[in-house]
């Protein structure tokens, strides 16, 4: 119970910074500098209303300042954040590699929003993420065998899978320009699946790759139906509805978020119709 209260707890205060990443890190602010203020009025929160949640319960999701609404994302990313890492801590038991996989979630989570508002992976998630999976992979593999040069072959290997992945998906990129003569998905997709690969492997990246396109497909074809009585959908104006676009990394991230946990016992299942 104590490990599980401790994720939780980091999960909350992590959640917290996710929240001020997902603000910042799109627009190229700091994340560290300024202190944590009001978007609206500018006025610096005090530290007694940053408190994960109960902040923004006692503050009626309202500025103490200004009265600006607190968006429903912010008690929503903390408790998300706080109930993966306690299940980290559940499913790999606590110790090293369940901090590691609670933050592979932490990146996935705020690559998921971050791509969801403003249809951008930056690279200072993505990069990292697909460094530490290396990393992760090799030490891993190494403390388990006792021995360098098996953690040098399974970093090799995670490296691999990572390439593998990414050129899968540039080249569906390229068939797709080919065929239509114009991007249907941004270099940010292709180093997300990078990172998935290096983390989970290329069995379960085909398994996120597959959920994530059929999440993709569901995702349009509710948004056509959704806007097809009016002539443009709202907030894109120049966009007609077949080539809305759509954010191909959050359904990704989702997806990862899925097989962290789920994965493995979902490919065993699906093999077993052909033994």
């Amino acid at each position: 119970m104590m490990p599980c209260i401790f994720f939780g707890i980091c999960g909350l205060l992590l959640g917290s910074f996710l929240n001020v990443c997902i603000v910042r890190v799109p627009v190229g602010e700091s994340v560290a500098w300024p202190r944590s203020h009001c978007r609206q009025c500018d006025h610096p929160i005090a530290s007694w209303d940053n408190v994960p949640v109960l902040s923004w319960i006692l503050l009626g999701a309202a500025c103490r300042a200004c009265g600006g609404r607190i968006s429903w994302r912010y008690p929503i990313v903390e408790l998300a954040t706080c109930t993966l890492f306690v299940m980290c801590c559940l499913r790999f038991s606590p110790g090293w590699p369940a901090a590691c996989w609670a933050l592979l979630c932490f990146l996935l989570l705020g690559l998921a929003v971050m791509d969801a508002e403003t249809l951008l992976l930056p690279d200072v998630f993505t990069l990292p993420g697909l460094a530490a999976g290396i990393l992760f992979a090799g030490l891993r593999a190494g403390l388990r065998a006792g021995a360098w040069t098996a953690g040098l072959l399974a970093a090799w290997h995670s490296l691999l899978a990572a390439v593998v992945a990414a050129a899968v998906l540039l080249l569906i990129a390229g068939g797709y320009w080919v065929a239509r003569r114009r991007m249907g998905m941004g270099l940010g997709d292709v180093k997300l699946l990078a990172l998935l690969a290096a983390w989970l492997g290329l069995p379960q990246t085909a398994l996120v790759l597959f959920l994530a396109v059929i999440v993709g497909a569901l995702y349009g074809l509710g948004m056509i139906l959704l806007f097809r009585r009016q002539d443009k959908p709202k907030g894109d104006d120049h966009l007609p509805i077949g080539q809305m676009p759509v954010p191909f990394g959050t359904m990704l991230s989702l997806a990862g978020l899925y097989s962290i946990f789920l994965g493995e016992r979902t490919l065993r299942w699906y093999t077993q119709f052909f033994h």
